[in-house]
């Protein structure tokens, strides 16, 4: 029988140390995986969707042929009020702009934005704030380098001229410029898709 509160003190003693020790145990065993690691990566449908703009959209829309590591994993339509120059009247008329993003093989994000809008606005529309500070050639097609935004990220745009019309094109991300590059290559490299018979 306890006696008193020094008698409850020594029983309870051995527990607590039992305790402490135990946590101490499972602490050194447990472990974090070292480096940044990828949750699942949303799916989504470029193919499908690209198809779907360059059924409703009044330029040239192409589905990049980016490497089969690569997944793409947004994607989004919208306009721009005043930023397509009419070449029949010279008037500030709204654009029309689609946005595939994709997660590259390191795991980087890149977006590829094609529309109708003048390279000023569309680039804007992605980061006010930078200014042009050179260009890169990849394969003879010249893209316009922006720096200095905010997000710190660069956007490349260039303008594709054709029979069925021109489209403007931007790229932006975290990406590298051998990612640039490729998503620009897998760009420029396609025709224009067809829409459905």
């Amino acid at each position: 029988m306890l006696q008193d509160g020094r008698d409850m003190f020594w029983s309870m003693a051995p527990l607590v140390i039992a305790c402490i020790v135990l946590a101490g145990l499972l602490g050194m065993c447990s472990f974090q995986a070292k480096g940044p690691t990828m949750g699942n990566i949303p799916s989504y449908d470029a193919a499908g969707a690209l198809q779907a703009d360059a059924e409703t959209m009044n330029f040239p829309v192409r589905l990049p042929a980016v490497p089969e590591d690569w997944q793409s994993n947004s994607g989004r339509r919208g306009g721009l009020d005043g930023a397509r120059t009419d070449p029949e009247t010279g008037a500030q008329v709204r654009a029309l702009v689609s946005t595939v993003g994709y997660i590259t093989a390191s795991g980087q994000y890149l977006s590829l934005s094609q529309s109708d809008a003048d390279e000023a606005r569309l680039v804007a529309s992605i980061q006010p704030d930078v200014v042009a500070t050179g260009s890169e050639d990849v394969d003879g097609v010249t893209w316009v380098v922006y720096d200095g935004g905010e997000r710190d990220e660069p956007v490349w745009s260039t303008l594709l001229t054709g029979p069925q019309g021109d489209t403007q094109l931007a790229i932006t991300g975290a990406g590298s410029v051998d990612e640039f590059r490729t998503l620009a290559r897998a760009t420029q490299s396609q025709a224009p898709l067809a829409p459905r018979a």
